[in-house]
């Protein structure tokens, strides 16, 4: 085990020469993935459709080609997964990521070829351990397993030859077996459709194997690791794993979830790092380790486009490359795909944060915010605001949303919070207060709205019951996998439904 370590350390980091070379010549990159995308497409018949043999720069690509969404693509995308080919992408196309997202109650289905298979998700997840062993040298998590929580499988229903998942499935299903052998559980259990019978089986499957790292959704993981320490009677995740040493996580912010993990996992040297990764595509790694930053990944067969969130509902808005973004501004991510995604809005917000090397933040979602008075509060404004608050009063947040109370004949609006703590605030009110100061702080329409009561009051915070948001969610059928609670949204839809399905307590 430690001769294999020591070559796969030796192995990965010839990888950083590649990704430097990217970092010094993103633009470059850029153009040559943009330039084979379109090349290789073209006999397709999306590529015959907009005249793609013809495209000579990326100002005729924008001119012919719409900005898509799901929506638009959908009608290609049912008839790939009938078993149709050469429709949006050259290569025969199979396997589909299901991805009902936190937008919409219906399915999307995300075609996943071979090329973004290997160029895009592997890639991406040998560049993690690549960027890990670049900063922590004599890493040793190759001497033991990695846990991963991920989806369940299926076979498609239409066509015997389709299959469909949840994207962390669709990669285990088609894991190399390098890969393989260092997993854990066995596949017959990470596929498990039942999320309840899966953490169950999962926890006595890995209580005793050497785990040394762990991926997946904090929000489940969290479930998982209590699971297990009620099984084996141990204080702490350490008792059970002693060589423990990384935590891959992305999906949602961490930082509701950074003071339960050290909870769990009490060492200063447990490494967490965050990857940017979708069912479209692996956009980022977190390359410092320093939390908080993503290097956007530029030869993974992505070509991205970022359109000003202020542009966002224009028609025939104009995107921006990477040459021409700016430092801190919101940005709706567009992508080209090796998988036929064509200009598709993800749905994604994302600031940059470094220009050279490009690294970004995610900063929410297009559909994922507050703006019924002029707000236009995002969901980077409610992570921070609630961080302060639990920083300052001692809580810790298990799960939240929220959206707005609409003006009546006595009051004004109001933004109501549902708020499940795993430690309560010391202090409620003084919690409130602080949710409601940083509010103010780092976002001036918000401010504004808020002077004098006049447009919002004071936000409503209702503590909710243990459990209460993943009852609500199972009951939803979106437990596990890449399923995450909805943080904002502009109407009541989510928020009253929870309300209607629980009651709150109050301390």
């Amino acid at each position: 085990m430690t001769i294999f370590n020591s070559v796969f350390t030796w192995f990965m980091k010839k990888r950083i020469h590649q990704i430097e070379l990217f970092m010094k010549y993103p633009n470059e990159v850029q153009e040559e993935w943009f330039e084979q995308l379109i090349a290789g497409a073209e006999n397709t018949e999306w590529g015959k459709q907009y005249g793609y043999k013809s495209i000579e720069n990326l100002a005729q690509f924008k001119e012919r080609v719409p900005i898509q969404n799901y929506d638009t693509l959908k009608p290609y995308i049912e008839r790939m997964l009938k078993g149709e080919q050469n429709v949006l992408w050259p290569s025969e196309i199979r396997w589909f990521a299901k991805s009902s997202g936190t937008t919409s109650d219906r399915s999307k289905f995300i075609p996943v070829s071979e090329e973004s298979l290997e160029e895009c998700h592997f890639k991406g997840g040998k560049d993690m351990l690549t960027l890990y062993f670049n900063n922590r040298p004599n890493a040793r998590i190759f001497t033991g397993k990695s846990l991963t929580l991920g989806g369940s499988h299926q076979i498609g229903q239409l066509n015997s030859d389709t299959f469909f998942g949840d994207l962390s499935a669709v990669i285990m299903k088609n894991l190399p077996l390098w890969a393989e052998f260092y997993r854990t559980p066995h596949l017959d259990i990470a596929l498990l459709e039942n999320f309840e019978e899966k953490i169950e089986k999962m926890a006595y499957a890995t209580k005793d194997v050497n785990v040394t790292s762990i991926s997946g959704v904090p929000t489940w993981n969290i479930l998982l690791f209590k699971r297990i320490l009620e099984i084996t009677g141990k204080n702490n995740l350490l008792e059970v794993w002693p060589n423990l040493e990384l935590y891959f996580h992305g999906a949602v912010n961490f930082t509701p979830y950074r003071e339960q993990f050290r909870k769990l996992i009490p060492n200063d040297d447990m490494y967490y790092l965050e990857t940017y990764n979708a069912s479209e595509g692996f956009f980022g790694i977190q390359d410092l380790e320093e939390p908080g930053d993503l290097l956007l990944m530029l030869d993974y067969g992505i070509f991205y486009e970022f359109l000003p969130i202020e542009d966002l509902h224009r028609e025939n808005p104009e995107t921006l490359t990477l040459d021409e973004v700016e430092l801190n501004k919101n940005y709706a991510l567009i992508i080209t795909t090796n998988a036929g995604l064509w200009r598709y809005m993800i749905g994604d917000t994302v600031r940059f944060t470094s220009l050279s090397p490009f690294r970004i933040q995610i900063t929410g979602r297009t559909k994922h915010f507050i703006n019924a008075f002029g707000e236009e509060l995002i969901i980077d404004n409610a992570e921070r605001a609630l961080a302060e608050a639990c920083s300052q009063t001692g809580a810790v947040i298990r799960e939240y949303t929220a959206a707005p109370i609409y003006f009546n004949d006595k009051e004004c609006g109001a933004h109501e919070w549902l708020i499940e703590f795993e430690k309560h605030p010391a202090e409620f009110d003084r919690f409130v207060d602080l949710l409601d100061e940083t509010l103010r702080r780092v976002n001036s329409d918000y401010d504004a709205k808020r002077f004098k009561d006049m447009a919002l009051r004071r936000p409503q915070v209702k503590i909710m019951a243990q459990n209460t948001f993943f009852h609500w969610m199972k009951a939803k059928g979106k437990i596990g996998g890449q399923h995450k609670v909805p943080r904002l949204a502009n109407n009541r839809e989510y928020v009253d439904a929870i309300l209607k399905m629980t009651e709150f307590i109050r301390n």
